[in-house]
């Protein structure tokens, strides 16, 4: 068995541990204002700096390319109370064209 495949099972392991301690948490806990306004952000904090990362990055380096583009297009699609399909769609035909026009 590879490192790798150590690592992915220790990952998972102790994500699983991560999780059945949560459900250990006693309910008055979390009950609590501060803890439940936190856990009701952090979601959203997280999606936010995972959209941020994945879109103007690449590796080490901050990139401006057709994902930010693509980015635009699918918020103002959903500015416009656009279906969530035709969101997806229509950032990754913002992308693809960009991308063929030389806009990588």
């Amino acid at each position: 068995m590879s490192m790798l495949w150590i690592a992915v099972i220790a990952a998972s392991v102790l994500s699983f541990g991560q999780k059945w301690l949560g459900y250990q948490a006693p309910p008055d806990a979390l009950d609590r204002p501060r803890i439940s306004r936190t856990t009701t952000l952090l979601p959203i904090a997280l999606l936010g700096a995972l959209v941020a990362t994945q879109t103007a990055t690449s590796g080490t380096e901050i990139v401006l390319d057709a994902r930010l583009a693509a980015l635009g297009v699918a918020v103002a699609l959903l500015l416009a109370r656009a279906p969530f399909l035709v969101v997806v769609i229509g950032a990754a035909a913002a992308a693809a064209v960009l991308r063929v026009l030389g806009w990588a």
